[in-house]
């Protein structure tokens, strides 16, 4: 997972798909030395049937045509070789190789339009990703944020989970959270809160407001909706605040799992809620609680990791969870480019490559002093080298 596994399966993808290319003349060849080699009781004919229905859906139209007329030349070559090509064996060699070459092609023409189908579906998903969950612009204010979203499904786009970060009248503020369910209805949900989020956090002035603001959105949603989803629909979130001129970092949590602050020199703080709460959507069942803002120092060097369930339910053989907490502390990172790029190889090992749930990232620095305004993504450096 991760621009580092998507680049190694790309170039595995890349290896396994020339070898596939090359494999209908590689099934003709077999099948010529096969029939050489052997006894004339014995044909390659399997080979020479096999080489365009391997092509079809790899190949061109033309392409699967020349295969299939390629392996019916060899059939007739190896009769006319073989001083059998009058015999009804023969002839039903031939005829079986050009039946299966033309099933070849109408196979390419139906995968070629599925193809073409799944392409277009697949950039519609990534127009839906971009409007829905667009990517933040590397500095905010000063401040310097990475996002990634991680999907557990090869050539799945956008689930249940989202991450924001906007700059307010009241500072920067961020959303990472986690709708439940799947599908179609949790991307509506994530619609439906990112909506409110950027909408409040302009005129909110406070954290608890904008919690508000997304609880009665989610209300509002809840109430158009019939079944389960009406009564059990909610919403993990973490919300966050660094106002401008001080180093501070402002939360509150709605049942959403706890984000790490790692300073300059490898230390690490959980930053836990001084008392749960309940997510969003659940506010009727919380009646009389209301949200509590808890301040954490964020000085020069630091920097804010956010993260949905997808990464602390990670699992590995074994059954064991990801702790992220105890694989970062006592780790340095340049920037939060570098921290999530460490993360997702971390994550993409400890788990074998087969993640079962999405996971979104959301890595906010505040930059130290002499620390360059771009990011820079170099090798990690662990505490204990330095």
């Amino acid at each position: 997972m991760g621009r580092q596994g998507s680049d190694a399966r790309g170039l595995a993808g890349g290896r396994a798909r020339r070898v596939v290319r090359i494999l209908p003349m590689t099934l003709i060849v077999l099948g010529l030395i096969f029939d050489l080699s052997t006894p004339p009781s014995f044909t390659g004919s399997p080979f020479f049937s096999a080489a365009p229905l391997i092509a079809a859906p790899l190949f061109s139209l033309w392409a699967t045509a020349l295969t299939g007329l390629a392996a019916s030349a060899t059939v007739v070559g190896l009769h006319v070789h073989n001083g059998s090509s009058g015999k009804a064996e023969a002839l039903t060699e031939l005829v079986t190789v050009l039946t299966v070459s033309v099933l070849a092609l109408l196979i390419n023409r139906v995968v070629r339009r599925s193809g073409e189908r799944l392409a277009s579906a697949r950039e519609i998903a990534e127009a839906a990703q971009r409007a829905v969950l667009p990517t933040p612009a590397e500095r905010i204010s000063g401040l310097h944020v990475s996002a990634r979203y991680e999907a557990a499904q090869a050539d799945a786009f956008i689930g249940g989970d989202f991450y924001a970060v906007q700059d307010t009248p009241y500072g920067v503020r961020l959303a990472v959270g986690d709708v439940r369910g799947k599908g179609l209805g949790a991307v509506e949900a994530v619609a439906v809160v990112l909506g409110a989020f950027r909408e409040a956090a302009d005129t909110e002035e406070t954290l608890e407001g904008l919690a508000g603001r997304l609880e009665r959105a989610l209300a509002r949603e809840g109430g158009r909706r019939d079944g389960l989803d009406a009564v059990e629909g909610f919403t993990t979130c973490v919300l966050g605040e660094v106002p401008p001129g001080a180093e501070a970092l402002r939360l509150v949590n709605r049942g959403h799992p706890e984000p790490l602050l790692l300073h300059a020199d490898g230390a690490l703080v959980v930053l836990a809620p001084r008392e749960p709460a309940l997510p969003l959507g659940l506010g009727e069942l919380s009646a009389g609680s209301v949200d509590r803002v808890r301040q954490w120092p964020f000085p020069a060097g630091s920097t804010l990791l956010l993260f949905t369930d997808g990464l602390t339910e990670a699992r590995d053989a074994a059954g064991v969870f990801y702790d992220p907490a105890a694989r970062l502390r006592g780790r340095v990172f340049p920037g939060p480019d570098a921290l999530l790029d460490a993360l997702s190889t971390d994550v993409r090992r400890h788990t074998g490559g087969g993640a079962t749930d999405d996971m979104a990232l959301l890595a906010v620095g505040r930059p130290g002093e002499g620390q360059p305004a771009r990011r820079r993504t170099v090798p990690v450096v662990r505490r204990d080298e330095t």
